[in-house]
């Protein structure tokens, strides 16, 4: 109804031109004779009104047939599409149609052209992170077996090494992963302290060497807030508590954040890390001591690029690593909050939504 409402519109002119054509003519005759117009009055606006319906079924028609022609066009320009619609739009707006259909064809080309740079690139991206796992498990083997020969100071810059070059190869390819058009994700119940003790237990000599303590508050643990003694040591628990999400996103969200707290620690660095239920959410929350984040840098920390100027650390920072996070946390339907004071530590909050 919409529609056709739509086409008496457009040819409103038209219609307003023949009633006038209708009205001089039914004058014409009135002063001619009196009684042929009496006669004959019944049959002008009859004859006007079903030609005027003829018209516009058939003006309906044929805009119907053209916007759908137009529109298979849009979905497929090729040269029938393109042809078909010439046809039905007409000699004036040939010369349009075949320069729209040139132009969709060239952007068609060239998007072409990018997606296959694209999936080049990524192809590249994935190849080169496979290939550098090489001397990184090297290095790993080395420093499993070696340690003992190395000097303690020369031990820990080559496990920092191996971090940071590990933490970089993650970054890259969730980056790729994150432009790619393919999504890999596999969403699933996890234990959410398992996850946390694998994360932890990739950062344990760097947490040892600095010396953190690290407090673990999961709901369903036998004792709660426990400083762990000795590192990655957590109170065994009772009922685990799980959370809905993709296993390496979420691994790769807490490493991300983790690091942040190890890179910027400050004197007598502690670690705390809970896990509680919110309305109709469950919180896991990673907080630190650290130099922490200044008030007017702490909206921008998960800008693409952004390192502020919370202290010389961050100045050397890449700025890429909390953007990757909050990526991350998107496509995963998770939402991240941070909370600072300047000199007194940094918190990080991951929601997760309940799902029945």
């Amino acid at each position: 109804m919409k529609r056709a409402w739509d086409i008496m519109k457009q040819y409103a002119p038209w219609l307003m031109m023949l009633l006038c054509i209708d009205g001089f003519a039914a004058l014409l005759l009135w002063l001619a004779d009196v009684r042929a117009f009496r006669a004959l009055t019944a049959v002008i606006v009859l004859t006007s009104v079903l030609l005027a319906a003829a018209a516009l079924g058939v003006a309906g028609y044929r805009a119907l047939r053209r916007e759908q022609a137009f529109f298979e066009f849009l979905n497929n320009p090729d040269e029938k599409q393109e042809e078909l619609l010439v046809k039905l739009a007409g000699p004036v707006q040939r010369d349009a149609v075949r320069k729209l259909a040139e132009t969709l064809r060239e952007r068609e080309r060239l998007c072409a052209q990018a997606s296959a740079k694209a999936e080049d690139y990524e192809e590249y991206v994935e190849s080169w992170a496979h290939e550098i796992k090489t001397p990184l498990s090297l290095l790993t083997l080395l420093l499993d077996n070696r340690r003992e020969e190395l000097p303690e100071s020369m031990g820990f810059k080559l496990d920092a090494i191996q971090n940071r070059m590990q933490e970089y190869v993650e970054q890259m390819l969730y980056y790729a992963r994150l432009k790619s058009a393919r999504k890999d994700y596999l969403f699933e119940q996890i234990e959410i302290r398992k996850c946390v003790e694998d994360v932890l237990d990739d950062y344990r000599i760097l947490l040892e060497e600095k010396g953190f303590d690290i407090v673990i508050s999961i709901p369903g643990e036998k004792t709660s807030g426990q400083i762990c003694d000795t590192f990655g040591r957590m109170p065994e628990a009772v009922n685990e508590a799980a959370v809905y999400a993709d296993r390496r996103g979420l691994h790769f969200l807490l490493s991300q954040v983790i690091s942040n707290a190890v890179k910027y620690s400050g004197r007598e660095p502690r670690l705390e890390i809970c896990f509680a239920p919110g309305g109709n959410n469950r919180i896991l929350s990673v907080i630190d001591n650290g130099i922490g984040v200044r008030a007017c840098d702490l909206p921008h920390i998960f800008d693409k690029g952004f390192t502020g100027d919370s202290g010389e650390n961050r100045q050397k920072a890449t700025g890429i690593g909390l953007y990757l996070a909050r990526e991350i946390a998107r496509e995963m339907n998770l939402e991240l909050e941070a909370e600072s004071e300047w000199g007194e530590g940094f918190e990080m909050r991951i929601i997760f939504p309940v799902v029945d």
